[in-house]
């Protein structure tokens, strides 16, 4: 397709596929308007089924929507694009996002380095990646995986809808990756029957439903390291998802499972830099499992877990605030935008001779 030979010329991250616009890339966090003509029904018509498989015919009539992944050869090079086809007032519409062939590393991505071994030196247990949409979850994920896989003893599995970055063979252990749809019906049958397939990690691409969430924490609890993604805005709400997928009655067997298996939650955001046209800036929340942090959890005092990480420093925890009051101080991102993303905005300030 020639809009993804333009998203890749113009380092695109994601395309826009709306009926009644012009198609339109996701540049460096703004969407920029190709300026072509505007699409119609029928023109989308054309791009979904290009776009999806066959084996996803069925599940677009069913769910009036899909994902896969598609890719395209530009200038000498495999370009992969994770495509996502969904319904609006009727009509078929496309969110392409582009996927880097090379895994990014720690460095590439702002990640710490001592953050990444640390997750990746777990025996066993529950690690969560949490972010809104386009945070750079798989990402990290991914570098996490890439990094594990340098010792050269590791099985790791991942079930992933669709797989995205491709760890191949030769830089390590062993990485099976499952596709959704394709090598496996869900995540919840990748994940218990991947139990069954001698892995020291397994990835799962997002806790989506109550079975998925019940075997990835019985799975931790038992010596396994599970790894996974949630959609939230911080640590905090990462745990409450976790536990409200569950019937009220379980609820407090969840907890308690919890407290026990969850090493890790990172919340994510990708903010704009400080200077136009760089990549966007990565900031973290970070919430080691102490004992402090598996009482809150444990007893259901979730708004307690705030001042748990306040006070968790020299355990390696942060605060999103005070990660952001280091990229302004870096100069990375600006006094506004650390703001715009605070959760107490009263606590970013300007420079001063403190800094």
């Amino acid at each position: 397709m020639d809009l993804l030979h333009q998203a890749a010329e113009r380092s695109a991250s994601d395309v826009h596929l709306v009926p009644g616009y012009s198609p339109t890339f996701r540049i460096h966090g703004k969407l920029e308007s190709s300026g072509a003509q505007l699409l119609v029904a029928e023109d989308l018509d054309r791009l979904v089924a290009e776009l999806m498989p066959e084996r996803a015919g069925t599940e677009l009539v069913e769910r009036r929507g899909g994902d896969s992944a598609i890719s395209i050869e530009h200038k000498g090079n495999t370009c992969r694009f994770r495509a996502n086809v969904y319904m609006s007032q009727g009509a078929w519409c496309a969110c392409l996002r582009h996927i880097p062939n090379v895994i990014p590393t720690f460095d590439w991505l702002g990640f710490p380095k001592d953050l990444g071994k640390r997750l990746v030196s777990y025996s066993n247990g529950l690690v969560v990646i949490t972010g809104v949409t386009g945070s750079g979850k798989s990402a990290t994920l991914a570098s996490l995986m890439a990094y594990l896989r340098r010792g050269g003893t590791h099985h790791i599995l991942t079930i992933e809808e669709p797989i995205e970055y491709i760890h191949s063979p030769g830089q390590g252990g062993i990485v099976t990756q499952r596709e959704v749809g394709r090598d496996v019906d869900s995540f919840a049958d990748g994940l218990k029957f991947g139990l069954r397939q001698d892995p020291d990690a397994i990835l799962v691409g997002e806790i989506r439903d109550r079975d998925t969430a019940q075997i990835a924490i019985s799975a931790a609890e038992t010596g396994h390291l599970i790894f996974t993604t949630l959609h939230t805005r911080d640590a905090k709400g990462a745990l409450t998802r976790l536990v409200d997928v569950f019937p009220h009655d379980s609820q407090d067997d969840v907890r308690g499972q919890l407290a026990m298996s969850l090493r890790s939650i990172v919340s994510q955001h990708l903010l704009p830099p400080a200077v136009e046209g760089d990549k966007r800036i990565l900031a973290l929340e970070v919430m080691h499992n102490t004992s402090q942090v598996a009482a809150a959890i444990r007893t259901g005092k979730i708004e307690t877990l705030e001042s748990a990480i306040q006070t968790g420093k020299r355990d390696g925890m942060v605060m999103l605030d005070d990660d952001l009051v280091r990229l302004v101080t870096e100069g990375k991102i600006t006094i506004e935008t650390a703001r715009r993303y605070a959760k107490d905005p009263e606590n970013i300030k300007g420079p001063s001779k403190a800094w």
